[in-house]
């Protein structure tokens, strides 16, 4: 099979389009294993819709499903446009989250957000305040005023405990920073689009920012997020790596 493979900014995913839905997990995790497979955050299958351009299918990288991934929505916007799925430099797409409508402006892709669910407010962690927002998919959200430690162990408990994915963020000029610890890949990833678009949502919500910002990482990419007319966009540019054949499956 023909798979073709995608970075978000160091967020990567392998795609492929499909006709028809049916469980995929056990191909996700072998197209997504490091070592012995393509090697990937997560597995992204396109399927045809009466009413959208497409609908996917999105796997984690252990072979569970989600609902929504932001990084992954631009990639495949990309992806549609460039097999001719979508038309003109606009993708309308099903998630498991909702329709995501994106725009095409080269490797340039932004993707607005499905509404987000502020779930809790008052969550008290290791004394520290967590907010809980589904942005797509559930996300812890604490805001520091240093990166530099982000225990893994605990992000794990959290993960477990919480049924989400943990972030970590900070304001520095007209900047903000994330570290993200994401349920499925199981460890801290390059970069979240979900998770940085949480991270806006509650710093957003607190007054502490507003109309476009730059967010950065830990792959350093530059990305930004806005709220427009009641929208949250999450825009960057997006690589794709390669298309090869594969013979694992």
């Amino acid at each position: 099979m023909t798979v073709t493979k995608y970075s978000g900014n160091g967020n990567d995913f392998i795609l492929f389009i499909a006709q028809k839905k049916e469980d995929r997990s056990e191909l996700a995790r072998t197209l997504c294993h490091r070592q012995n497979g393509v090697g990937a955050d997560g597995l992204v299958v396109l399927l045809p819709h009466k009413k959208y351009d497409f609908e996917w299918e999105f796997y984690n990288s252990d072979g569970s499903v989600a609902d929504m991934c932001g990084n992954a929505s631009r990639c495949v916007a990309h992806f549609a446009h460039e097999k001719g799925i979508s038309k003109d430099n606009n993708a309308e797409f099903l998630t498991g989250a909702g329709l995501i409508r994106a725009s095409i402006n080269g490797l340039y892709v932004v993707s607005d957000m499905v509404e987000p669910d502020i779930i809790r407010k008052d969550i008290e962690e290791s004394g520290e305040n967590w907010w809980l927002i589904n942005s797509g998919v559930p996300h812890l959200v604490a805001i520091r005023e240093s990166l530099d430690n982000f225990d893994l162990e605990e992000a794990r408990k959290l993960r477990q405990k919480y049924n989400c994915n943990v972030n970590i963020c900070k304001l520095e000029g007209d900047v903000m920073y994330v570290r993200t610890y994401e349920r499925g890949v199981e460890d801290e990833t390059l970069a979240c689009g979900t998770g940085m678009v949480a991270c806006y949502i509650r710093n957003h919500i607190e007054g502490h920012v507003s109309g476009q910002l730059k967010v950065q990482p830990i792959s350093k990419d530059e990305l930004y997020v806005s709220y427009e007319n009641g929208i949250y966009r999450f825009g960057g540019q997006v690589t794709k790596t390669f298309e090869a054949e594969t013979f694992i499956v």
